[in-house]
């Protein structure tokens, strides 16, 4: 098998593993995708202790259950208070860390801003909006992986991420387009606005991929941890997720989210 195929099986059987977990909770919704974004969120923010202090795992896996209690139990609640507690855990891995203090507080930041928006869609939106946000994720990070190392050719952003190609980047975009397209049929929603906006969604999931890999180079680290068979971590197969979900909530604020949930 060629070089460039070498990982395709074990990330083929580890993405079938995770698209089954995911979309059983999707379906069942409620605390059942409550609890698998919590524990995502919790595990990212452990691999993002893990690549900035490799030595201190024991103070990553606290600040880690620590998220996951308080992702737990704060939803439904006011915003503000929200706004408030999702300080602390960046603040906390500030304050114990030795070096990267604001890389930690950031990147913290926004996974646990990633996570409960993700729940709060899926309770607000119903499941065919959440099934839409991810499988453009899906499809923009499958497209982008075939097209790559089928066509190759020149670099999207080489200094930041070296194997993301623009061939990968444009069928992500085609492929995500052909999605909006196809629920814009199937829901009877304006075909050319929810392909605009699945190729923008595209975008951000790239971006978010691309934020990880910023960071991988700057800890010098090939994944953000050894999780998952053929992928690496949870950031590094949720880190388009995260960028598509931050998008998406701060378009939520200016503007009316489609309602298209059951």
């Amino acid at each position: 098998m060629s070089q460039n195929w070498e990982d395709l099986r074990d990330r083929t059987l580890s993405g079938v593993a995770m698209v089954v977990l995911g979309l059983g909770a999707i379906i069942m919704g409620g605390v059942w995708f409550q609890m698998l974004a919590v524990f995502a969120t919790a595990v990212m923010i452990w691999e993002l202790w893990m690549m900035i202090s490799p030595d201190r795992p024991t103070v990553g896996m606290l600040l880690a259950a620590f998220v996951a209690a308080l992702l737990s139990g704060i939803f439904q609640t006011d915003k503000v208070l929200i706004a408030a507690m999702f300080l602390i855990p960046p603040i906390l891995g500030m304050v114990a860390l030795k070096r990267e203090r604001i890389t930690f507080f950031v990147f913290a930041l926004l996974i646990l801003l990633s996570g409960w928006a993700l729940v709060e869609f899926r309770n607000q939106h119903g499941m065919i909006w959440i099934l839409w946000l991810l499988g453009v994720v899906i499809l923009t990070d499958i497209a982008g992986y075939f097209a790559g190392r089928t066509f190759g050719g020149p670099k999207f952003w080489p200094a930041v991420s070296p194997k993301k190609t623009w061939s990968g980047t444009v069928a992500g975009w085609i492929c995500a387009a052909i999605l909006g397209a196809v629920v814009a049929l199937i829901i009877g929603k304006p075909l050319f606005q929810l392909m605009l906006v699945s190729v923008l969604v595209s975008f951000a999931s790239q971006m978010g991929d691309i934020g990880e890999s910023a960071l991988k180079r700057r800890m010098n680290v090939k994944d953000s941890s050894a999780l998952i068979p053929g992928h690496g971590g949870l950031f590094d197969r949720f880190d388009g997720v995260l960028g598509a979900t931050l998008a998406m909530l701060i378009a939520s604020q200016f503007t009316a989210l489609p309602e298209i949930g059951l």
